[in-house]
Formats: structure tokens, sequence, C-alpha cells
């Protein structure tokens, strides 16, 4: 069983596909981190995110480790990753990472859950529940201005909109896996539903599909 969960920053994917993880059992793998480990890679070696050479030999050697390191979070990597997740070197060099922990979950587990920004469409474009999480803008600004100040580091709202609005461009128009419904995903609209309300819509469909 593999569920896939895409959809643009801060619109609650990472809640959403940790507790259908817990929910069914699976494994779970945030991308994003994935890729923010690149990003981070490359900013503690100094070079800027459209180093495509740099960026790619930090996407060769990136490991499960990586994924754990808390400076993941931290708005400059959050900016730098964007950029990164562009590359469609850094894309393809990351690809077979997902698609094998998808394949074989650590831990025996049958089956996982992966959240992203393209994880129904190309990383796992067979994957048995596909949704796709989606909010306002100002809303998705306002859960990470929040998240932010929550973890003690000063914000700017109107900042925090700018950077999600940047961002929501490049990766809606980026050539290689552009952020996109998949065809059969379904689409949940998370702007007035919190955190359990999500996780209801999301349980309500899995529960009439055939798995």
């Amino acid at each position: 069983m593999i569920i896939a969960i895409d959809g643009p920053a801060a619109a609650g994917k990472g809640t959403l596909a940790r507790r259908l993880a817990a929910h069914f059992g699976l494994a779970y793998l945030d991308t994003g981190a994935v890729y923010r480990a690149v990003a981070r890679r490359l900013l503690d070696a100094g070079a800027v995110p459209t180093d495509e050479a740099a960026a790619l030999a930090a996407a060769r050697t990136v490991t499960a480790d990586d994924l754990h390191d808390p400076r993941l979070r931290d708005e400059a990597v959050g900016r730098a990753t964007s950029v990164v997740s562009a590359l469609p070197a850094v894309r393809a060099a990351l690809l077979d990472f997902q698609r094998r922990f998808a394949a074989r979950p650590p831990g025996g587990e049958p089956g996982a859950v992966l959240d992203g920004r393209d994880i129904g469409t190309v990383v796992c474009p067979d994957a048995t529940i596909k949704i796709f999480l989606t909010a306002d803008p100002v809303e998705r600004a306002r859960r990470r201005a929040k998240e932010l100040r929550e973890r003690g580091l000063d914000t700017i709202d109107s900042r925090v909109l700018r950077d999600i609005r940047e961002r929501d461009a490049r990766d809606s128009s980026r050539a290689t896996a552009p952020l996109v419904p998949a065809a059969d995903a379904h689409v949940i609209d998370t702007t007035q539903l919190d955190a359990d309300a999500a996780f209801a819509a999301a349980l309500a469909y899995i529960a009439t599909r055939e798995i």
C-alpha cells in the first residue's frame, strides 16, 4: 500500500501523512526533507542553490541520517530548497532514493506514505491512494509564520506570504515535475480545516477506495 500526499508548502501534508502512516502502520517519508538536506549541504559548503554541479554532488551523497537535522526547517533552507528542487539533475538523483523507500519500506512495514510535490505524478504514479492538499496562500502563510514563532524564530508575516507565493510560482512553473495534482488524485482544500478535519476527510476518501 502506497499513499501519495502532494501539495504546496504549509497545506498540511506532513501532519496528514504522519497520521495516516501511524493509522495504517506504514512507513513515512517526508520527501521534502530529502531536498532540504541537499539545500542544507549546499549552504554549509557556501555554495549557491543555483550551482547545479554542487547541488548534484550533494544529492548523490545525502543519507537517511541527514533527514533528521533540525536545521532543515530553517527559512533559508526552505528558500534554497525551492531552487534546488527545480534542478532536473537533482530530481533525477533523488528519484531512486524515494522509489526504493516506497517499494521496500524500512522495518518491514506493509507499505509507505510519502509526501511532497510530485509523488503521485512522478515518484509513485501507481500509488494506491493519491491525495492533493491545497489551501489559500494567506492561510498557509499564517500557519508557516505561527510554526516559525513557536520555534522561537523572528518572522514577518508579509515576508512569509511573499516567500510562499514565490515558492508556489517556482514549483508550479518548473519544467521538471511541476506541482500539479495527478489526474486521479483526490483534492482536499484545508483552508477551513484543522488537522483533525483534514485527517477525517482523507480517511473518508480512502474508505471509498477498493484496496
